[in-house]
């Protein structure tokens, strides 16, 4: 494998100075979470993926969900304060964020969107993140997702 290059949410973490790990692997189309969680002998629990939603207001907004989990629309659209909420449908998500499907990350898209991490990673010292493209992820503690985003914390999810 080539020398990785770094992506948007990288940079942001270094001029950031905020501690994060990356991994590297072979990918070249489409993996979901779980199956990547799988893949590397990873937790899919602490495995964390990032779902763009459009709001009835117009806006955007990321929610990043433990890997195995689905969101639950409406206890997205009350965090935010949002009267609904939906997915924003696949072929759009490259031109919001600048990210392509699977390698979407909070950090570092085209724009600063309002961002929401469930609260399921308070759990775990360490969370793990798509790194802004296929075949890249990033490791690194809820707090410093936090600041790198500028998100906020709240359960999301539907609980099983």
């Amino acid at each position: 494998m080539a020398t990785p290059q770094k992506t948007n949410a990288m940079r942001i973490l270094e001029q950031k100075k905020l501690a994060h790990r990356c991994i590297y692997y072979d990918c070249k189309e489409f993996t979901d979470a779980v199956q990547i969680a799988a893949m590397l002998g990873q937790s899919i629990e602490q495995t964390f993926k990032t779902l763009m939603c459009i709001g009835k207001s117009g806006g955007y907004y990321a929610f990043v969900i433990p890997g195995a989990a689905a969101l639950d629309l409406k206890k997205a659209a009350v965090c935010i304060g949002e009267k609904s909420v939906s997915l924003l449908p696949v072929k759009e998500i490259q031109a919001v964020t600048g990210y392509i499907r699977g390698g979407c990350t909070a950090i570092g898209m085209k724009k600063e969107y309002p961002v929401v991490l469930d609260a399921h990673a308070a759990a775990f010292e360490e969370i793990i993140i798509s790194g802004g493209r296929l075949g890249t992820e990033i490791l690194l503690s809820p707090d410093v997702f936090l600041k790198a985003t500028n998100g906020k914390m709240a359960a999301v999810i539907i609980e099983p």
